[in-house]
């Protein structure tokens, strides 16, 4: 019996393609959709009507704001899962989107499942949800609900908006979520703060009320997501900001130091720039000392001479020990 022909494969890659599509937001226009799989919208239309016929949930709506969206069926889609395995795989991601490692694509994956789940499954793996803990070293706890709202938020382009601390109250935020970003501590969201006009990062555990709208943007040129946040929260959010030229390599600096508490960048292959912040200038100095590399200090101008009277001071206490 002859395999199936080239034109055959051709379509049913691209009717998966077209199916990994409808599950990263909620929904896409025909001509959107046709311009990513390099079709015309008659083949769109065609290809929808080859996932309805495998059983995927596919609607379809006219107007503005209108288009193509993936919806949750009645059963879920054939080759995928039976009710008990997708309830197990749903409490398995939410519990690795809890831990330090693998927690991006855990919460990536959860958004896509949650995405077909039906009804009846999805109210019970929410209901479940609440009994998945973790222990050890890991980030600071969040609710999961808060994470799957802001997840599709940023996945289906819409704004969100969530209670927030800010001067000793909690205020309003409307936001243009783009990423959620895991730290070795917290879950943060970038987002770009419709009422101050600039990219911010809020903390996912101290939002309240968080909730998503139906009204979509059009996506702003962005920041690297993980970089933002990383050097806010090292360096950013304290009123002393520090940098540094460490004698080591960056790989071995990064072991030594939190990703939270700096930020290493490779100078070479045996020497990186280590940025860091803190409440006052002598904290910072004594970090990068206490890594035992040889360093210098590339700004600001007074932490030099701050260090030379740290080591005045110190010279000293070591004679009169003697």
């Amino acid at each position: 019996m002859d395999g199936p022909s080239g034109d055959e494969r051709g379509t049913t890659e691209r009717v998966l393609t077209l199916l990994g599509l409808l599950q990263q937001r909620q929904v896409w226009t025909g001509p959107e959709l046709a311009d990513r799989l390099g079709v015309t919208a008659r083949t769109v239309r065609r290809d929808v009507e080859r996932l309805r016929t495998l059983g995927y949930p596919v609607h379809a709506s006219q107007g503005v704001g209108g288009g193509y969206q993936l919806g949750p069926g009645q059963d879920l889609p054939p080759l995928l899962f039976d009710d008990e395995e997708a309830i197990a795989t749903a409490l398995s991601l939410l519990a690795g989107a809890g831990v330090e490692r693998g927690g991006d694509a855990a919460l990536r994956a959860l958004t896509k499942l949650d995405r077909v789940l039906p009804t009846r499954l999805r109210s019970e793996v929410r209901a479940l949800s609440g009994s998945v803990e973790s222990f050890g070293g890991g980030r600071t706890p969040v609710d999961s609900e808060v994470l799957m709202t802001l997840a599709r938020a940023c996945r289906d382009e819409v704004e969100a908006g969530f209670g927030y601390p800010s001067g000793g109250e909690v205020r309003r935020r409307r936001v243009e979520p783009y990423r959620l970003v895991a730290s070795d501590r917290r879950w943060y969201l970038l987002a770009y703060d419709l009422d101050r006009d600039d990219w911010r990062n809020f903390r996912v555990d101290r939002m309240t009320e968080v909730s998503a709208r139906t009204w979509r943007f059009r996506p702003r040129a962005a920041p690297d997501a993980a970089a933002y946040v990383q050097e806010s929260v090292a360096s950013r959010v304290y009123p002393h900001q520090a940098r540094f030229l460490v004698h080591a390599p960056a790989a071995m600096v990064r072991t030594q130091v939190s990703a939270s508490a700096a930020v290493v960048r490779e100078r070479g292959s045996e020497r990186c720039e280590v940025i860091s912040g803190a409440d006052n200038l002598d904290r910072v100095l004594l970090h990068v000392l206490m890594l035992g590399h040889d360093f210098e200090i590339l700004d600001p101008p007074e932490l030099g001479r701050r260090s030379r009277e740290l080591a005045e001071r110190l010279r000293s206490a070591g004679a009169r020990a003697l």
